[in-house]
């Protein structure tokens, strides 16, 4: 393996540990364990696998294909993300494949692995699905790829290769399919890892066509994470896979939705403006290619977050993208409609560890008032700050904040609950908030 190789070996291995203090989820006591499977079918790469069911798979699971970066393994995979634990919540089964060549980095170079059917890694992959389909009663149009630099990599390659297997897939520092293909039996493309290799969204687009002649049906949905200070494979990468995977799904390179859901974060949406838009990028600025994988907002995306995933976002966003769509969180307060004193109820759940801890917030309106437009008041306590939220926009970081609807979900009838969580850092104080207020209202906590 040459220094190139070597180098993106060494840079990987910490996205495990990154990986860590990415949002975590609370996990319910749990007796399923990862399991070795063997003789799973057609596996010319000798790859192995391991395979997560948790103990309450739901009756029609979703299946999420998990792939890990060089110098890991299925099992580092599964301990260092949160995709089990998530599993264990939404009942879908998780396949972690695992390669035995020397380098631990998946082929995405090779003729064979970028021609469906062709032969190597994705040929024994796709003997896995097989193998669970065999076996437990997936759901085939919730099957999802997702993987950190190699395995974002191969994500890429799968879902190129198999349109009629994946729905969707997540990709945390990869590029796009095709570009790192090699003849000369190397592992490692360097013009691509450079950012040197850009094509045309026709030409992108036609790669994946081509590796798989004849098809004529729907591609899957792609959302990639990218750092701009990515060293080892380069941002812009980033850029080449957003004309890939647009041109494939016929739109423009114009983002239909922009917003930026956490400092330093620009989020792009085409084709849609909602949580399971065609193509979401997440461009993240001043971060490395050791970026935070966020397990949770993968499976947001996949629409495994407790509903099979719709054909526009759960809360229903405006039938039409806004002609301008925001590009930062707003600056002053939407219109909002007060419910009347108490009528309103706040769950608020939270999962710590070391320095760091995730909220889970979910809002119901008890009133017999519909409301138009939300804003949660509270105050965190001492030595908290908000790092990232999903859901909802939260301002300031620290001290007396609200959480603010943003543009899908900002409709909340009587009865109905919207649901909203966020990352923060703490310096010991790990409890919640004392009160709440809705719009205004003073909220029952539960």
């Amino acid at each position: 393996m040459d220094v190139k190789a070597r180098v993106l070996c060494a840079a990987v291995f910490a996205a495990v540990l990154t990986a860590l203090v990415a949002v975590t989820v609370p996990a319910p006591a749990s007796a399923a364990t990862l399991t070795e499977v063997t003789n799973f079918g057609t596996n010319p790469s000798n790859l192995r696998m391991y395979l997560y069911v948790p103990d309450n798979v739901a009756p029609r699971p979703a299946l999420v294909v998990a792939v890990h970066y060089c110098t890991g393994t299925g099992p580092a995979m599964y301990n260092g993300t949160q995709f089990d634990e998530l599993a264990n919540r939404y009942g879908y089964i998780v396949v972690y494949p695992s390669v035995t060549r020397s380098s631990q980095c998946f082929d995405v170079s090779s003729p064979q692995a970028l021609r469906r059917d062709g032969g190597s890694d994705p040929v024994g992959i796709k003997s896995m699905i097989d193998h669970v389909r065999q076996r437990y009663a997936v759901d085939p149009t919730r099957i999802f790829a997702t993987g950190i630099s190699s395995g974002a990599m191969m994500t890429n390659v799968l879902l190129g290769l198999y349109p009629d297997v994946f729905s969707a897939g997540a990709a945390f520092s990869g590029v796009p399919f095709g570009c790192f293909a090699t003849t000369n039996g190397s592992e490692w493309n360097s013009e691509c890892a450079n950012g040197q290799v850009t094509r045309t969204a026709q030409a992108w687009g036609d790669l994946v066509r081509n590796a798989y002649p004849g098809y004529t049906g729907p591609h899957p949905r792609m959302q990639t994470w990218h750092g701009t200070n990515d060293d080892t494979l380069r941002y812009p990468n980033f850029g080449e896979q957003i004309k890939q995977w647009t041109n494939l799904h016929g739109l423009s390179q114009t983002p239909t939705y922009t917003d930026t859901p956490q400092a330093g974060y620009t989020r792009t949406r085409y084709g849609g403006s909602g949580g399971t838009a065609p193509v979401e990028a997440i461009s993240m600025q001043g971060v490395g290619h050791n970026l935070p994988v966020d397990a949770a907002q993968a499976i947001r995306f996949f629409g495994l977050d407790g509903s099979t995933p719709p054909t526009v976002p759960p809360t229903t966003p405006p039938t039409t993208p806004p002609t301008t769509p925001p590009t930062v969180p707003p600056t002053t307060p939407p219109p909002t409609t007060p419910p009347s004193a108490g009528a309103c109820r706040v769950g608020y759940a939270v999962n710590a560890w070391n320095s760091g801890l995730t909220a889970e917030v979910t809002v119901t309106n008890t009133g017999a008032t519909a409301v138009n437009g939300w804003a949660l008041a509270f105050t965190l306590p001492a030595g908290q700050s908000v790092s990232s939220g999903w859901n909802a926009t939260i301002a300031p970081t620290s001290g007396a904040v609200t959480a603010r609807n943003v543009s899908y979900n900002a409709a909340l009838a009587p009865g109905a609950s919207v649901s909203f969580g966020f990352q923060a850092t703490h310096t010991g104080n790990t409890g919640r908030p004392s009160a709440f207020t809705f719009n205004g209202a003073t909220c029952t906590t539960t």
